[in-house]
C-alpha cells in the first residue's frame, strides 16, 4: 500500500497543467468536428468514436454519443494502463471525458441544431467528411502531442498488434475497415461508409502533420575516410553540430567514421555536394526524422 501511494504521488507530481489545457482544447475540437460535421449526416468517425456513433444511432435515446464514448473508451484505457503507464492513462481519460462533455453540450445544451444536417455544411457528404475528418484529426493530434489519446482502439493496437504479428497502424486500419463494413450492413447502404473512409484518411493525414510536422527533418549518415574535413565543412556551412561514430568496413576491414548529421529537406542537396567535394567515395544515407529534441543549453 505504501509503495502504491508513493507511486501515485510520483505520477501526480509529473502531471502538467499545460498538458491539461491543451487536452481540454483537443477534446472540444474533436467534439466539434464529430458532432457538427459527421454525426448529423450519419457519417462515422474511426475507432471507438465511430463505433460510438453507430451504437448511438441504434440504442434508445438516453444512450447518446457522449455516453458511449465514456462506456467504451475508459475501460480500454484502464485495461492498457500497465502497458502505457498511469500518466498516459490519466491524460487519455481526461481527454475523452472532455470530448464526451463537449459532445453533450453541442447536441443537448447549446442552441445548435445538429439533428438532421450539419449547421455549417448542410447535407453535403463530401464537405462533411473532409472537414469532419480534418477537425477531428486536429483534436486527436493535439491529444497525442500532449501525452494522451482520444481513442481506446490505439491502446488495444499497442497491446495486441505485436501478438498478431502486425503493425499498430495495420491493426487500427483493420478495425476501422471492419467497422465500416458493419456500418454498411447495419444501415443497408455503402454510401455513408465509403464517405466515412474519406473522413478516416483526412483525419489520419491531419494527425500526422500535427504530431510529426509538415516539414520533417532529414538524418544523414555519412561514412567517410576524411571525417575531420567533412565535419569542419558541414559545421561551417550549416552552423550546427554533428556526431562522429567509429566504424569498420565490413568488406575492406578498414577503419572508417560515420558522421550523423540532421538537416532539413532544403539542405540535403547542399550537404551532399559539400561531402562529395571533400570525399568523392563517401557513402551517404538519408532517412526521415519525425522529431528532433535538443537539450536546454542553460541546464
Amino acid at each position: 500500500m505504501k509503495n502504491l501511494f508513493s507511486s501515485l504521488q510520483q505520477t501526480l507530481s509529473r502531471l502538467k497543467p499545460l498538458n491539461f489545457l491543451f487536452l481540454t482544447l483537443a477534446g472540444l475540437i474533436n467534439a466539434f468536428g464529430v458532432t457538427v460535421f459527421l454525426a448529423p449526416v450519419n457519417l462515422y468517425d474511426s475507432g471507438i468514436s465511430g463505433t460510438s456513433i453507430l451504437l448511438s444511432q441504434l440504442a434508445p435515446e438516453p444512450f447518446s454519443l457522449s455516453v458511449f464514448l465514456i462506456i467504451l473508451n475508459i475501460p480500454l484505457f484502464l485495461f492498457g494502463m500497465k502497458k502505457q503507464g498511469v500518466l498516459f492513462t490519466t491524460y487519455a481519460i481526461y481527454a475523452v471525458a472532455i470530448y464526451s462533455l463537449g459532445s453533450w453540450l453541442i447536441t443537448d445544451v447549446l442552441p445548435i441544431d445538429v439533428s438532421i444536417a450539419s449547421p455549417l455544411a448542410g447535407t453535403d457528404l463530401l464537405l462533411c467528411s473532409i472537414f469532419g475528418g480534418v477537425i477531428s484529426g486536429i483534436g486527436s493530434g493535439l491529444a497525442i502531442k500532449f501525452g494522451g489519446a482520444m481513442d481506446g482502439i490505439e491502446v488495444m493496437a499497442v497491446i495486441f498488434a505485436k501478438r498478431l504479428g502486425i503493425s499498430v497502424g495495420t491493426f487500427v486500419m483493420m478495425y476501422n475497415l471492419l467497422l465500416y463494413i458493419v456500418c454498411g450492413i447495419v444501415i443497408g447502404s455503402w454510401i455513408l461508409p465509403l464517405y466515412s473512409i474519406v473522413t478516416y484518411f483526412a483525419a489520419l493525414k491531419t494527425l500526422d502533420f500535427l504530431v510529426e510536422g509538415i516539414d520533417r527533418s532529414k538524418a544523414a549518415m555519412i561514412i567517410t575516410l576524411r571525417p575531420e574535413e567533412v565535419c569542419s565543412a558541414l559545421s561551417s556551412a550549416f552552423e550546427s553540430g554533428m556526431t562522429r561514430i567509429p566504424a569498420r568496413g565490413g568488406f575492406s576491414n578498414t577503419e572508417r567514421t560515420v558522421v550523423y548529421f540532421v538537416v532539413n529537406r532544403f539542405q540535403v542537396g547542399q550537404m551532399k555536394e559539400i561531402v562529395h567535394a571533400i570525399d568523392p567515395l563517401a557513402y551517404i544515407t538519408i532517412t526521415e526524422v519525425a522529431d528532433v529534441f535538443r537539450a536546454n543549453a542553460d541546464q
